[in-house]
């Protein structure tokens, strides 16, 4: 209906004559969704990394008139997905005024509706529901009962208007009556208790209402969607086998399959405030390191591949990392500061609260399964951007790495301080000798900031391939040479440093 004729149109004679004819939700979802393919417009903006498999399937349920289970593992779009389906609604769509079920003026189901038409006919009035209003969510807990989601016996109301409990309406109707010509959204479907879900599914099959011994049959017009884990729905018990087989379409979520698409999702996500985005320098190559800690996490031998490694944890990774540099930058007094290779440590709390260890995680404890994601993924990205020191041997070329390890070799140390100064952390780098021609000749077209924090990476990779020691400090990392640290361990000296090499690998 066109916004003009929504203002003039305010009685049940004013609707019939304007032609309007009822249509149930499903068949309203599939309108609006052929529209919307043809005119290329795409409803679920935000949505990134599904274009080629879940959005398709979403698709097909909606044209096929589905109702749907997104299943997947934690922070994979799920509800977002469902709260995106009102995007397919009508804007607005004529209800009986003061009707608790949303019903149809020209198809009404209530006995409040019904009675109401009766007495006033087409004088009855109208009022226009916006698709805001057409969206109702439930997360299913075990405390959720009948009552809420279905309805129960109304004593207060019996009393106001002196029915007896054997009158009907005396029923006050739950969650999913009063979504009718709605969507309405279960998260986590199989926590919901079985007598529970066999109410869910005779209303999807039967459209049965069994409230206190009143058994009503409600046409009721509701797009259901379900979202679950595929753990819990796949568990014997868990799910009901009937409930299961009544729901149209499965559909499976995934997690991003890029680096590329996954960056996308996080700042999309991530709430900088201005200051950081105006002050801080980022840099792709810890773009890049945040989404492969996630990654690495996803296939780590020490995490719940079952529980999955949410977006939600490379969003509040990246949240830290900018917070990291911007505390530096407010201790420093400094207008602007740049990202540090060393400055991923500073997300490892955005780390240990986002993912779930198996076993022997825990007997490593979080905080080091978080330094060795963060090890992983140096090693994984540093072959991208430097040739690896294990290979060279093999193939016998020419160490372009001989001059920085000498240099450490010589007894020098190199402290990377959290909180120091960009011009400290650029002076003491420069002083490692090799370290900046080795970028140069490796990537002659990149100086500034990004030189620095290759010329960082390069010694990062190096501790992960052994070539160089890695010590973790209260006040930051540490690099010395290999063979002087495991002689300088092995005599008791350097009480002061806390000994991380092989936990950094």
């Amino acid at each position: 209906m066109q916004r003009m004729k929504i203002t003039s149109i305010k009685t049940i004679g004013e609707l019939k004559n304007s032609g309007y004819k009822p249509i149930s939700i499903k068949d309203e979802l599939r309108k609006n969704l052929i529209l919307a393919i043809k005119s290329n417009k795409n409803p679920f903006g935000g949505i990134l990394g599904y274009d080629g498999t879940v959005i398709p399937d979403i698709q097909k349920a909606i044209l096929s008139r589905h109702n749907i289970i997104l299943l997947g593992l934690r922070g994979q779009a799920k509800t977002r997905i469902a709260r995106l389906l009102i995007n397919l609604l009508d804007e607005f769509i004529p209800i009986v005024e003061g009707s608790e079920l949303n019903d149809d003026p020209l198809a009404p189901i209530s006995r409040m509706a019904k009675d109401k038409i009766n007495a006033e006919g087409d004088d009855t009035k109208i009022y226009w529901l916006h698709r805001d209003e057409r969206y109702t969510e439930k997360l299913a807990t075990p405390d959720v009962s009948v009552a809420d989601l279905i309805g129960d016996v109304d004593p207060i109301k019996a009393a106001a208007l002196k029915l007896p409990y054997s009158d009907e309406r005396v029923i006050h109707f739950g969650l999913i009556p009063r979504s009718h010509r709605s969507i309405f959204v279960i998260n986590e479907l199989p926590d919901l208790q079985a007598r529970i879900q066999v109410a869910l599914f005779n209303i999807l099959q039967e459209n049965d209402i069994q409230i206190r011994g009143f058994k009503i049959r409600l046409p009721l017009d509701i797009q259901f969607v379900f979202t679950a884990n595929p753990e819990d729905y796949t568990n014997r018990g868990s799910i009901v086998t009937p409930l299961k087989d009544r729901i149209d379409s499965q559909i499976l979520t995934h997690y991003p399959k890029s680096i590329e698409i996954s960056k996308q999702i996080t700042k999309q996500e991530a709430k900088l405030s201005p200051e950081q985005k105006q002050s801080i320098i980022s840099n792709t190559i810890l773009d890049d390191f945040i989404e492969q800690i996630a990654f690495e996490a996803r296939q780590s031998e020490y995490v719940d591949s079952k529980s999955g490694v949410s977006t939600r944890l490379t969003i509040s990774a990246y949240e830290n990392l900018m917070s990291t540099a911007e505390r530096r930058m407010i201790l420093n007094n400094q207008n602007e500061t740049k990202l540090r290779i060393s400055d991923l440590y500073g997300v490892i709390p955005s780390i240990t609260g986002k993912i779930e260890l198996v076993y022997e995680g825990e007997q490593e404890g979080p905080a080091k399964v978080a330094h060795i994601l963060i090890s992983k993924s140096i090693r994984t990205l540093f072959c991208q951007y430097f040739p690896e020191p294990a290979k060279l041997k093999k193939t016998q070329q020419e160490n372009p790495y001989r001059k920085i390890i000498t240099w450490f070799s010589r007894g020098n140390i190199l402290d990377v301080l959290n909180d120091t100064s960009d011009e400290h952390y650029e002076e003491s780098l420069h002083k490692v000798e090799g370290l900046k021609e080795l970028v140069k000749n490796l990537h002659p077209g990149v100086n500034g900031s990004t030189q620095t924090l290759l010329m960082e990476f390069v010694l990062h990779g190096l501790a992960e391939y052994s070539q160089l020691s890695k010590f973790k400090l209260e006040s930051g990392i540490q690099f010395k040479d290999l063979l002087s640290s495991m002689f300088s361990l092995s005599s008791g000296e350097d009480d002061s440093i806390e000994d991380d090499t092989e936990f950094y690998k």
